[in-house]
């Protein structure tokens, strides 16, 4: 008896109609979530190489290399999330890597009217600051080190918005406060915030060339990590791969959760609402369209079991769609054309954003262009989340509770 028709019987699909088994289906996941993570740490060791040579020689032209590196790192990095939720494993370390919004005060210096009055730490500025008080004991920061930012900074006093590792804290580093509102233009820290000695801006620029390598070199070590986690052996390839059911229900809560409570809603409707570019994904560099966009592409990804990997190859194989197809057509054919709105929806924002229009100025009051280009994102995710939901259905499986949001589920609840 094949491995399909035992797990047909307990989930009630129909094995003679199937193409593929869930854990052939499992495996293709696997294999594309090893590729992603694979193309991330590629890109990370490129941004950790172009941070170098900007630590070793600040000009205009090694911070824009080390901003363009960094921006070429969020492509694939993004299109993991749907790896999330569903993966105890990798929601157990996303923080360390994509944990937003931060309170980027606690790394370095920022606005005179910044501050977090539920956070005392929101204008620690590390940086300049080589010894502080954290819950009554004495820090020694004098060396800022990976340690450091692991074990005492990240999430330090249990909030969550002390966010000192990962690509946003490297983004502000690299771009600075967004300073502009909903107005164009993204941070604009000066290469000079690195040079050594004569003419360093900002303050203690070895020390903040110190934060940038140490951050840089934590973020090429935690996808190492989970480079590993997916390999033959991995610990999270074997959790989704030894229980093909387990497996296949990971897959429809990362691809559920993250299109609705965490892009509709969280990521998408919330800032609109309060109009906030605070709220922006991608808040010091105006990146937040491409990291959206490629969020929409990674939730596709794992419906049609393919991958186009940043040397132009394709990892592919059987795929969640064989599964629904052969479950209910009807289903499989409304969530593929559903897939394909949400991501043409999320490329009309990508594309104004490159056209001039920044997510910024989208957020703005009034900009009813903007109000219209978010909304319609927004919407395709949410009718698509639906389709997810049928898809669980078809296949028999389990019901899944996906990642919900106020702003979505509870508007009212956004201002109070």
């Amino acid at each position: 008896m094949r491995l399909l028709t035992a797990f047909a019987l307990s989930t009630g699909l129909a094995s003679a109609a199937l193409a593929a088994t869930p854990a052939e289906v499992t495996q293709t996941y696997a294999d594309i979530a090893l590729a992603a993570y694979q193309d991330s740490l590629t890109t990370a060791k490129a941004l950790q190489a172009a941070v170098a040579a900007l630590i070793a020689s600040p000009s205009e032209a090694t911070l824009q290399a080390a901003r363009q590196a960094w921006l070429a790192a969020r492509v694939p990095y993004q299109q993991t999330e749907a790896f999330r939720f569903g993966n105890p494993i990798v929601d157990d370390w996303e923080g360390r890597v994509n944990a937003w919004p931060l309170d980027e005060g606690l790394i370095d210096y920022v606005a005179g009217d910044y501050g977090n009055e539920e956070n005392a730490l929101a204008r620690l500025n590390v940086i300049a600051t080589p010894k502080f008080t954290l819950s009554g004991i004495e820090i020694d920061a004098t060396q800022i080190t990976p340690a450091l930012i692991r074990d005492t900074l990240h999430e330090a006093d249990g909030i969550e918005a002390n966010v000192a590792s990962g690509y946003h804290a490297i983004e502000f580093l690299l771009w600075g406060q967004d300073l502009n509102g909903t107005g164009p233009g993204a941070g604009a820290r000066p290469y000079t915030d690195y040079l050594q000695g004569e003419g360093c801006t900002g303050g203690n620029c070895d020390r903040r060339a110190a934060y940038l390598q140490a951050a840089t070199d934590l973020l090429v070590a935690d996808l190492q990590e989970m480079v590993g986690n997916w390999q033959e052996g991995g610990p999270a390839r074997a959790a989704v791969t030894r229980d093909p059911q387990a497996g296949l229900l990971a897959m429809l809560t990362g691809m559920g959760s993250l299109s609705y409570g965490e892009l509709a809603g969280e990521r998408m409707k919330l800032g609109l609402m309060l109009n906030d570019p605070e709220e922006e994904h991608d808040c010091f560099s105006d990146n937040t369209h491409n990291s959206h966009y490629f969020d929409g592409v990674g939730i596709r990804n794992v419906y049609l079991g393919r991958y186009l990997r940043l040397d132009g190859s394709v990892v592919e194989g059987f795929a969640l769609a064989d599964l629904v197809a052969a479950a209910d057509p009807a289903v499989d054919a409304q969530l593929k054309a559903e897939l394909e709105a949400s991501v043409a929806a999320l490329g009309a924002v990508k594309a104004a954003a490159d056209g001039g229009l920044a997510y910024d100025q989208m957020l703005a009051p009034g900009n009813a262009q903007g109000e219209e280009l978010i909304m319609a994102a927004v919407n395709a995710l949410v009718t698509q989340t639906a389709s997810i939901e049928r898809a669980v259905t078809a296949l028999g499986l389990s019901k899944v509770t996906f990642e919900g949001s106020d702003s979505l589920d509870n508007p009212n609840a956004v201002f109070q």
